[in-house]
């Protein structure tokens, strides 16, 4: 699936260009109003984020103007948390608002929210079930690590947590969100089960770089610096 994201910030751009990338979109990044509208044009995306807050024109604008000559899905990406310009943005033709901060496994989730909606597929690739990270691979659709070549036999439940862990490397993710992502909604039982968890995954491993802790928030996951195998 082809994104284009118009986003006169580079900080939140970058990180965009990143999350898209490792969810296998491809994406290309324009700065200015001018810019996304030849933009549509000449890379034919197939979703479009967009930013209200651009250097020369309004992202509003920029919406109206794509929508009378494409039906290209827009999800506006803002800042901008009244809920009268979240309002005028889908009465314009958005087909969905996002509010800055926000997560990247969220966002992920809309835009292929709003393809099924509209019909737009990702037919180019088939979805990605292996996760590379130097000498780790996390293979979603076999169930199964391998750390230099060779298996690392986890639970069940630890699989589940490190497969959503490694979803979104560098995050640091609160440990409310991850009991309720990957035990159960209504979970009430103590936290420990989750330390435990991670600390098994961490000896099979071999090494604690790969979950990091963030201290008063949760974990993180990354590639340590020299992974040991």
């Amino acid at each position: 699936m082809r994104v284009l994201v118009i986003e006169d910030d580079a900080a939140v751009a970058d990180g965009l260009i990143d999350g898209l990338s490792y969810a296998n979109f491809e994406t290309l990044r324009v700065a200015t109003g001018t810019a996304g509208l030849a933009a549509v044009d000449s890379f034919r995306p197939d979703i479009i984020l967009l930013d209200l807050g651009l250097p020369d024109l309004d992202g509003t604008d920029v919406c109206r103007a794509i929508r009378l000559k494409e039906q290209t899905p827009i999800i506006v990406v803002s800042a901008r948390d009244d809920e009268m310009d979240r309002v005028i943005a889908l009465e314009i033709g958005a087909d969905d608002y996002v509010v800055k901060p926000f997560g990247m496994r969220e966002l992920v989730a809309r835009i292929r929210a709003v393809s099924r909606r509209t019909g737009t597929t990702e037919t180019d690739a088939p979805p990605a079930t292996e996760r590379r990270f130097g000498p780790l691979l996390i293979d979603t659709r076999a169930q199964r690590v391998l750390l230099g070549g060779s298996p690392v036999h986890l639970t069940a439940k630890e699989f589940d947590l490190l497969v959503y862990l490694s979803d979104d490397p560098g995050a640091a993710l609160r440990r409310a969100e991850i009991l309720h992502d990957v035990w159960d909604t209504n979970w009430y039982g103590t936290t420990k089960t989750l330390d435990a968890h991670i600390a098994a995954i961490r000896k099979k491993l071999g090494d604690p770089g790969w979950i990091q802790s963030v201290r008063g928030v949760g974990f993180r996951f990354e590639q340590p610096a020299e992974p040991r195998s």
